[in-house]
Order: structure tokens, then C-alpha cells, then sequence
């Protein structure tokens, strides 16, 4: 166990190294610094003020000093100021962090709750009517993209209910009702799409479980078939739903972007958003990174899970 999660540190390590690059080669593809957009703002700005602010942001060393300088920084739990705002990137990125985590975390939930029970109603029920149902809904959430839905829940619930959520976030510590209800459509349009990725996935394995020996040996010692479901056959067929689940983390994330941004709320989306607009490096790199960093850890977090859900499963 030691060992592999020595490898799995390591490993992650070697990711995260490799995300750092790729972050601070691609924002810098993206045309124009943040000196030269804010020119366009602030038409007076002399050429000696553009070199004087380029050099105050360290724009004009070369492109490996600039990295080594972030990649300093980062060891050091230092992901530098805003070139916009001045301020820490680690204080903007607690204050949008939490949001964007909270949206993601509830879509996660709601999608698990509804597609685990349809999943193994529709592996059940086989060709019924039940699972042809299933079926049909997992066929819709995943031909539906998330902002589509999120545009398509904001015009009917302000036709139809007259209400539309707060477009102040409203913290779940002061009221955990007003949350519920602001982060409830966002949470909606990015968990449907993920919720028919985990009922097909979970009727498929579900299918492959209940042909299994075990299962028909449970059923001739006259078992229970809610006992045979829940002890035998789910049990079985979590590892891979888990796996799809922890992978479907990134396309959520990655939707949260977009939906923070029609919801207008606050989140790591939005700050992400802003921030490219006026390439302020520091934001981008320390966002993105962060983001990639979480997705890192919850797939090392899934693989120690096999563990729990297969004993039969060692870590070499």
C-alpha cells in the first residue's frame, strides 16, 4: 500500500508538473499581454508606461525565466497577484473555489441519486416498459449540453413560474435554504448530462453482474432479491461506475465554466472567464492549475476506493 501510493504521489507529481507547462505555454499563444489590453482601455498610456508595466509584471524576461519564476513561487504555496486586482491569487481562489466546488459536489449527488435506483430498475426490468424508459431519458441527457439546458431552465422557470434564482451568491452557512434554491438549476443542468452517463453505465454493468454464477447461486439458495441487489450484484458492479463517475468530475468542472457564467455566479468559471479576457497570467495559471490539481486527487482518491468496494483488489 506504502509503495503504491508513493508511485500514485509521484505520478501526480509528474502530472502536475507537466499541466504547469502546458498552462503557461497556452495562455501565452492567446494574442496580446494584459498591457497591451488594457491599451485599448486606456488609449493615453505612453510607450514608456507600457515598458515600465511590462517590466513591473516580469512580461519581458525570457519565456523559461518567467516559468521558473511561477514554478518558485508555487513550491513556495505562493501563486502570485492578479495583474487586474493586485491581490493574491490564493485569496481570489478561496473565495471562487468554494462555489465552484459546491456546484459540482451537488450536481455529483443529485446525478447519483437518480441515476444509480433508474440504472438498476432498468437492468432489472429489462426490456420492460421501465427500462425502455430508462433508457429513453438516458438518450435525452445525453444529447442536451449543459448550457443549452441551463438557457432552456432560466426561460421556463421566468415564463412559466414568474421566479427566477438570486444573482447575488447567497452563502450556505448564512442561509441554507436561499442556497439551495440559488444553486438548484445550475446544479440541474450540469448533473442531467452526467446522470445518463451513470444510468447506462450502471445498467450495463448491472447486466453483466446479474448473469454472473454468484448471482444465480444466490437465487437457487432462495435469497432474497433485494438482498441478492444490494449485497451481491451492486456491490459488484460499483468499481466501474465509481471509475466513470470520478472521470466525469473533469466534464463537470469544465461545465461549471460556462454555467457559472449564465447564472452569473461567482465561481472559479467566472473568475477563469475574466481573467482570460484580460490575460492576466497569474489568475489563469493559478485557476487552472488548481482546478487540474483537484481532478488529480479525486482520481487517486477513486483508486483507493477499489480497496474498499473489492477486498479481493491488493496494492502491489
Amino acid at each position: 500500500m506504502k509503495a503504491f501510493l508513493v508511485r500514485r504521489l509521484l505520478s501526480t507529481l509528474a502530472a502536475a508538473l507537466a499541466l504547469s507547462v502546458l498552462i503557461f505555454l497556452l495562455i501565452r499563444l492567446v494574442p496580446g499581454d494584459a498591457v497591451t489590453m488594457w491599451v485599448g482601455q486606456e488609449g493615453t498610456m505612453t510607450p514608456e508606461v507600457r515598458a515600465t508595466l511590462r517590466k513591473m509584471f516580469g512580461l519581458t524576461d525570457p519565456l523559461p525565466i518567467q516559468y521558473l519564476n511561477w514554478l518558485g513561487d508555487i513550491v513556495r504555496g505562493d501563486l502570485g497577484y492578479s495583474f487586474r486586482s493586485r491581490l493574491p491569487v490564493t485569496l481570489l481562489m478561496w473565495r471562487a473555489l468554494p462555489i465552484t466546488v459546491e456546484l459540482a459536489a451537488l450536481a455529483m449527488l443529485l446525478s447519483a441519486a437518480v441515476a444509480l435506483p433508474l440504472g438498476v430498475i432498468s437492468a432489472v426490468r429489462r426490456d420492460k416498459p421501465a427500462d425502455v424508459l430508462a433508457r429513453l431519458l438516458g438518450l435525452v441527457g445525453l444529447s442536451m449540453p449543459s448550457f443549452w439546458l441551463a438557457v432552456l431552465l432560466i426561460l421556463t422557470s421566468a415564463t412559466y413560474l414568474g421566479w427566477l434564482p438570486s444573482l447575488i451568491y447567497v452563502s450556505p452557512l448564512k442561509d441554507p435554504v436561499g442556497n439551495l434554491a440559488q444553486m438548484l438549476m445550475p446544479a440541474v443542468s450540469l448533473g442531467l448530462p452526467l446522470m445518463a452517463v451513470v444510468m447506462r453505465m450502471t445498467r450495463s454493468t448491472m447486466l453483466e453482474v446479474l448473469n454472473q454464477d454468484y448471482v444465480r447461486t444466490a437465487r437457487a439458495k432462495g435469497v432474497a432479491e433485494r438482498a441478492i441487489l444490494a449485497r451481491h450484484a451492486l456491490k459488484n458492479a460499483f468499481i466501474p461506475i465509481v471509475t466513470v463517475m470520478g472521470i466525469q468530475l473533469g466534464r463537470l468542472l469544465g461545465g461549471a465554466v460556462i454555467v457559472e457564467q449564465i447564472f452569473g455566479m461567482p465561481g472559479v468559471g467566472t473568475a477563469l472567464v475574466s481573467a482570460i479576457g484580460e490575460r492576466d497570467y497569474p489568475m489563469v495559471q493559478g485557476t487552472v492549475l488548481m482546478m487540474g490539481l483537484l481532478f488529480i486527487f479525486v482520481q487517486l482518491f477513486i483508486d483507493l476506493c477499489y480497496g474498499v468496494l473489492d477486498p479481493r483488489i491488493h496494492y502491489a
